[in-house]
């Protein structure tokens, strides 16, 4: 298998775009209304709210790819970006959405992965990530790679309030020694 991690640029908008909606509705069409999905899908998924985000100097995005597929995106944030007040010595992964035909591959690994090098690059003492509090897959998979709930947040999917768990991984083990004054 041939991995393959690439910053997005505006030219990918359209296929972010589409990648952001499949994943979305794969993952959560299951336990939410429909008219609350495509009320989420609306706001957070159009063109102009996509191409904000990837104009954001504080946001990334970077698609993978599995023997030349695109396989999904990790968002992150960094400052002002962040969707919670973490602090400048905190990176936000906002989104890692992977195509369901390729779960189970370990590309959302190969994602924190990533996400863990440039934030340990830009020495950032932590990274965390906001998972729905039903998402049980996730929250044990991110559990099992280090991440520890420290608190929650509201979430809106469409007119409902839901509870998104913040989690957490200190990368201070991984950071030279930091000297303060």
């Amino acid at each position: 298998m041939t991995i393959k991690i690439i910053k997005c640029t505006i030219e990918d908008l359209r296929l972010l775009q589409e990648v952001s909606m499949e994943t979305f509705i794969d993952t959560f069409s299951n336990q939410n209304s429909p008219e609350n999905m495509q009320a989420y899908l609306e706001k957070a998924f159009n063109f102009n709210q996509l191409e904000k985000e990837l104009c954001n100097s504080s946001s990334e995005f970077f698609f993978i790819y599995s023997n030349e597929q695109i396989a999904g995106y990790l968002k992150l944030n960094t400052d002002g970006a962040q969707t919670e007040s973490m602090g400048d010595d905190s990176l936000e992964i906002e989104r890692i959405y992977i195509r369901k035909k390729l779960h189970k591959q370990g590309l959302g690994k190969l994602l924190i992965n990533k996400a863990m090098h440039l934030a340990i690059e830009r020495n950032k003492g932590s990274i965390w990530l906001g998972v729905w509090e039903k998402n049980e897959g996730a929250i044990a998979f991110y559990k099992k790679i280090g991440f520890v709930q420290t608190g929650a947040h509201s979430f809106y999917m469409g007119d409902e309030e839901q509870i998104d768990l913040i989690m957490t991984k200190s990368l201070l083990p991984y950071l030279p020694e930091r000297k303060f004054n």
